[in-house]
């Protein structure tokens, strides 16, 4: 009995509690011309009045403000009764709301401080984080250039790779990806492996540094960047046809069908180039897995241009 009399003491203190300051300022103002209009209602014999006091209803407002906020200059004072109860039922309202007033004052200075304390924390979390992101953004901004770099070299011809606008162009064509089994051609690339292979590999390494910089950085106070960190790491983790465009272009070609791999190459390029219909991944035959590799190439690139601009601008602002 006298555990349940507590909680319902507790809960409505903090009920109480959560009340605004201003509530309770707002209502111990109200209460003076309530109570004072009282004591206009009440019989003048119920007290005794100055001499030269008037019972009008001012006098009585001058009345109830002095008993509400207990100064009690003596001048108008209850003699009998229903004016004593009155009088002391005003007093205890008057105190009761200040010690309410005081009470929210206190527990809003301590919400204060506490979101005061929170909002410290976020931001020291926030600079940690960023400096995290600092050094990481780098290595991760290479990788993406990188990868970017031979995104351009699959989805243009050989005869028109280098120059000075040697950038990959979104709105690449699918023929241009006729190439993709010849070298990169690429001041960067020292090998003689064909473009989509250095295109996979540098894919890999993106994918994985993009997966370690969520593990190791807290991506949640850069939304966008974890929703394209998570969207480039899930596509390539769901293209499925790596290990054919990587092994060899004989894998591409029916097994019936006997060639050198010079010979696919050429085939397969053939193909790429005469191609003018749409890429339907539901009607692509042996250029399924080119079919795959567009879209791949489109959506991740996408994704890595904005990734550059994003992690440069969170890294550096």
């Amino acid at each position: 009995m006298l555990q349940k009399i507590s909680d319902r003491i507790r809960h409505f203190f903090h009920v109480v509690s959560n009340i605004r300051p201003i509530v309770w300022i707002c209502l111990y103002i109200i209460l003076v011309p309530i109570f004072a209009l009282i004591y206009w209602w009440l019989p003048d014999s119920q007290f005794r009045i100055p001499e030269g006091g008037s019972p009008a209803f001012g006098s009585w407002l001058y009345y109830s403000i002095v008993t509400i906020s207990t100064l009690g200059f003596g001048d108008y004072t209850p003699a009998h009764g229903w004016a004593q109860a009155v009088t002391a039922i005003e007093v205890v309202c008057g105190l009761s709301v200040f010690g309410f007033f005081l009470n929210s004052v206190g527990s809003m200075k301590s919400e204060i401080d506490v979101e005061s304390e929170i909002e410290k924390q976020r931001r020291a979390n926030f600079a940690l984080q960023k400096e995290k992101l600092s050094i990481c953004a780098p290595a991760i901004i290479h990788n993406i250039n990188v990868f970017l770099s031979y995104c351009y070299a699959v989805t243009t011809p050989l005869a028109r790779r280098g120059g000075e606008d040697a950038r990959f162009n979104p709105d690449f064509k699918f023929s241009d990806m006729a190439d993709l089994f010849k070298p990169s051609g690429l001041s960067m690339d020292n090998t003689r492996l064909p473009a989509v292979d250095r295109l996979l590999k540098c894919a890999a390494r993106t994918s994985l540094s993009l997966d370690s910089l969520q593990t190791h950085v807290d991506l949640s106070l850069w939304p966008e960047i974890l929703e394209d960190c998570f969207a480039f790491v899930a596509n390539y983790q769901m293209f499925s046809s790596e290990d054919s465009l990587s092994r060899s272009p004989l894998t591409l070609l029916p097994r019936d069908l006997p060639a050198t791999r010079r010979e696919a190459e050429a085939r397969i390029a053939g193909e790429i180039a005469a191609w003018d219909g749409p890429v339907d991944l539901n009607k692509g035959g042996s250029l399924l897995p080119v079919f795959e590799l567009y879209y791949f190439i489109r959506d991740n690139a996408a994704l890595a241009t904005k990734l550059e601009a994003a992690i440069t601008k969170a890294a550096e602002s």
